[in-house]
């Protein structure tokens, strides 16, 4: 009994030193490396099993950023005389003298020698907070540029003639989406730094990984930060430099330059390696999730173990020739690239099932549920003969980017549905004419309007009636009909002007025969105050740049025109006077 209660003891012991080991690993500060050190570095080339790899320190490139410095480094041993320096080995951590100088983070491209630029551990410990990414930009939250990945001030980036010393690209996987896919956004994915592969999922059915433990990471492990998983997935693989408890550091760069994020990574498995005339690369799949990065910056991510990352559920249903394809998802959030990814997705289950040449039509029902707001529904549908498919993926993410752009904490997005119909033909129909059947009319009276529609000799009619509100001034009143694509982005563009004040002002701009008339129409707190008083017209007036110049176009009302689940094109205006 006496000898079990020792045996208890000295396990304690070696487990407390174990643990006090990790959290106090020595540290060689930059001051102290010279041109000549040699070193080891760790990563993985094949599987799970971190291997050494040899370094020569041959100098320090000093402000390599603001208050950054660079270990110029030769690399060898293992197949890095046949690799160079690999897409996925960012993060993996260099020893000198049994001391942690930094991680692998930079490269030369076409390089015949595997030199590397080191991040100085003492760089990846510190944080530097960045400002939440916003997209200002109405042409941006309409077309979806994505963010550049940092400006020169931030990143290393260095020339000797071809030659560029760059921050290693990070290799992303895509599981689930279409080679045609890649092709259409990869040019997107490289401005962020993110080198796109057509990948395989890891898990189970759907891509579902399992949950993992601290024992499945060291230094010099394969992580895979997780974008999107499920039936399709979407994995940025990096390395693990150190941990101290549950806290992890990794990359040695940006990944997308976020700062704050909520972004899920998994354990990942290295099933081969692909050299490259240009930029050789590791190819891997995720295998356990483990945690979640919370900081990512210019010179490293960290993350926390066993931490659970907020995502959104996604469900996209594809209906087409009688059969029904359905996709499930979830998806990281995050202003800028949910959008973008949710675009991706979109298009790709789209692609998989339809052709994307000729004349096509696309039905798209969506609804964006939130934790404490009323659900934005919209139905739209989108005809014609090029690019029919990806304007269908767009429109889907317009109205996620404009409210996640909003700021506002009630539209904290509990889940995206999208359902989409094909049809193997156009379903469009052109605005021809409208008619009022009343020139005149008095407040309190009907209009009743005759909208003409054409398509290839074909003529559709269709009559709406419209009451003018009691008491509504003498003067012309303009109908014009149009396309809801047309009319809304008119409205966000407006909105991007005189930003919503509540998250119902949101809601409302995204949800079709407008009615207006040209008066003077002044905007406050984001809603529009048609002919106010001289006197408060004029303290609008000053309080709004001091121009004195209001806007003339008064949106009135609007009326809903159905067509049985066929796109209108055109638009047509006509007037009818208000007598009193």
């Amino acid at each position: 009994m006496e000898s079990l209660h020792r045996l208890r003891s000295l396990l304690v012991i070696l487990l407390s030193f174990s643990t006090a080991g990790v959290a106090q690993t020595s540290i060689l500060p930059l001051r102290d490396v010279r041109a000549g050190m040699t070193g080891t570095g760790y990563t993985v080339f094949s599987g799970t099993q971190v291997e050494p790899f040899s370094v020569e320190v041959l100098g320090v490139l000093e402000n390599a950023g603001p208050k950054q410095a660079i270990i110029l480094a030769r690399l060898s041993g293992g197949p890095l005389a046949h690799t160079g320096v690999l897409q996925g080995m960012s993060g993996s951590p260099v020893y000198i003298d049994g001391k942690l100088a930094g991680a692998v983070a930079l490269a030369f491209s076409l390089s015949k020698d595997p030199i590397a630029g080191i991040r100085p551990i003492e760089e990846m410990f510190r944080s530097n907070p960045l400002p939440p990414r916003r997209i200002a930009n109405a042409r941006c939250l309409v077309e979806f540029c994505p963010p550049a990945r940092g400006s020169k001030e931030t990143t290393a980036d260095f020339r000797w003639g071809e030659a560029k010393l760059a921050e290693v690209a990070t290799p992303v996987s895509f599981s689930g989406f279409t080679a045609s896919t890649l092709e259409h956004f990869g040019g997107q994915l490289r401005t962020l730094g993110l080198e796109p592969r057509q990948g395989m999922s890891g898990g189970g059915p759907g891509g579902a990984l399992p949950r993992g433990t601290r024992a499945d990471l060291q230094p010099g492990s394969m992580i895979s930060v997780q974008l999107v998983s499920g039936d399709m997935s979407i994995g940025a693989d990096g390395t693990v430099t150190h941990i101290e408890g549950n806290r992890v550091y990794a990359f040695g760069h940006r990944f997308l330059s976020a700062g704050q994020v909520d972004l899920p990574f998994a354990s990942a498995e290295v099933l081969t390696l692909l050299p490259n005339l240009s930029t050789s690369f590791k190819i891997s799949s995720a295998r356990k999730l483990l945690g979640t990065i919370t900081e990512d910056d210019s010179t490293a991510v960290r993350g926390e173990l066993g931490r659970q990352a907020r995502l959104i559920p996604v469900r996209i249903q594809v209906k087409s020739n009688g059969k029904e394809t359905g996709y499930a998802m979830e998806m990281i959030r995050d202003a800028a690239l949910t959008p973008f990814l949710l675009q991706m997705m979109t298009f790709s289950a789209l692609e998989a099932t339809e052709r994307l040449i000729g004349g096509l039509a696309f039905k798209v029902e969506q609804t964006v549920a939130f934790k404490s707001a009323k659900p934005y529904i919209s139905r739209n549908i989108f005809s014609g003969e090029f690019n029919t498919a990806m304007i269908a993926a767009q429109s889907g993410a317009i109205p996620v980017s404009y409210v996640m752009q909003s700021g506002f904490p009630a539209l904290d997005i509990d889940r995206i549905d999208l359902s989409i119909e094909a049809f193997p033909e156009k379903r469009q129909l052109t605005v021809e004419d409208v008619i009022p059947l009343r020139r005149t009319v008095r407040p309190g009276e009907t209009v009743p309007l005759q909208i003409v529609f054409a398509s290839q000799g074909e003529r559709v009619t269709r009559t709406v009636s419209y009451k003018v509100p009691a008491g509504a001034a003498a003067g012309p009143l303009q109908f014009t009909i149009t396309d809801g694509p047309t009319a809304n982005l008119l409205e966000l563009r407006q909105q991007v002007l005189i930003p919503p004040q509540t998250a119902n002002d949101v809601t409302a701009i995204l949800e079709e025969l407008r009615v207006w008339r040209a008066e003077a129409t002044y905007s406050t707190q984001g809603r529009d105050l048609p002919s106010p008083p001289p006197s408060v017209a004029g303290l609008l007036a000053r309080s709004q740049g001091g121009t004195g110049f209001p806007s003339y176009t008064a949106n009135t009302d609007e009326l809903v025109v159905e067509l049985d689940g066929r796109m209108i094109s055109g638009n047509k205006t006509v007037t009818v006077e208000v007598k009193e």
